[in-house]
C-alpha cells in the first residue's frame, strides 16, 4: 500500500489537486503547480525518461559475456563451489488456464535465463522466492518455479528457498542454504533494474570469502523510434514505476 501511494501517478495527481486548490487565492502559482504536475505525469509514462535516468540512478551491471559464461563452465567442470541463484519476481496464486499456481512473466523470464545459464555451465541452481508482503496465503513462488523447471524445462532446482518476503530476506535465507554446502561463488540472476539492490543485499548477507557475480537479464532495448520514447505508454509507465520502486527500496534498505 505504501509503495502504491508513493509511486506515480498518485503523487502527481495530488500535485494537480493542490494546484487546483491554489487557483483561487494565488492564480499564477496554482497554474504553475498544475502544469508541473501534468508534465510530471506525462514524463512518468515515457520510456525515454526511464532510459535517461536509469544509468544515473541505478547503475545496472552489464550482461554476462559469452566468454565469461565459458569461464563459468570451466569452474563447474573443475568442481569448484559455484551456484546460480535466481530471484523470484512474482507468482500467480492460481492460473486458470493451467489449473495450478504459476509464475508472473517477470519471474518466468528470470527462471528461463537461470536455467539457460545452468545448461551452459553445468552449475547447480537455487531459486529464492516466498509469497511476498501482501500476498500471504498464496503458494511459495520457489516451489512453483521448481515444478515448472522440472516439468517444463527438464532441469531440477537443487536449493529451494520459499520463505522470503523481500530482497533482503532473499539474500539472508539463500545464504543460509548455500553456506553449509560450501558455495563460495554465486552467479546472481534477476532483472537489470533490480540487480543493484539485490547485489547489495547478497554481498552484505554473504560476508567475506563469497563472490557474488551479477548476471542481469531483461536488458534488451525497445526498437521504437526516438519520438515514440517521449509519448506516454503502458510500458513506459511500468518501467518508471519499477525504477522508482528500486530507488525507494534502496533508500529503505529493503
Amino acid at each position: 500500500m505504501l509503495t502504491a501511494l508513493l509511486l506515480p501517478p498518485v503523487p502527481f495527481l495530488v500535485l494537480v489537486l493542490i494546484g487546483a486548490r491554489l487557483l483561487l487565492p494565488r492564480r499564477g502559482l496554482g497554474w504553475l503547480v498544475i502544469v508541473v504536475g501534468v508534465a510530471l505525469l506525462w514524463v512518468s509514462a515515457c520510456t525515454g525518461a526511464v532510459r535517461a535516468l536509469s544509468p544515473l540512478l541505478l547503475q545496472v551491471p552489464a550482461a554476462l559475456s559469452f566468454d565469461r559464461v565459458r569461464e563459468l563452465r570451466a569452474e563447474a567442470v573443475a568442481k569448484k563451489p559455484l551456484a546460480i541463484v535466481i530471484l523470484g519476481g512474482g507468482s500467480e496464486a492460481f492460473a486458470p488456464e493451467y489449473g495450478v499456481s504459476s509464475l508472473q512473466a517477470r519471474s518466468l523470464e528470470r527462471l528461463r535465463y537461470g536455467l539457460w545459464l545452468a545448461a551452459q555451465t553445468g552449475a547447480p541452481i537455487a531459486f529464492s522466492g516466498g509469497t511476498g508482503r501482501g500476498q500471504e496465503g498464496s503458494a511459495s513462488e520457489a516451489r512453483v518455479a521448481a515444478k515448472i523447471a522440472a516439468e517444463e524445462f527438464g532441469r531440477p532446482i537443487r536449493w529451494i528457498e520459499g520463505e522470503s518476503r523481500d530482497t533482503r530476506e532473499n539474500a539472508s535465507n539463500t545464504m543460509a542454504l548455500l553456506k553449509p554446502a560450501g558455495i563460495n561463488h554465486i552467479v546472481l540472476v534477476t532483472n537489470g533494474y533490480h540487480m543493484p539492490r539485490a547485489l547489495r543485499d547478497f554481498v552484505e548477507a554473504a560476508g567475506p570469502g563469497v563472490q557474488i557475480e551479477p548476471a542481469p537479464m531483461g536488458l534488451a532495448k525497445n526498437l521504437e523510434t526516438p519520438p515514440l520514447d517521449w509519448l506516454p505508454s503502458s510500458s513506459g509507465f511500468r518501467d518508471m514505476r519499477l525504477m522508482l520502486r528500486e530507488i525507494a527500496g534502496n533508500a529503505a534498505g529493503a
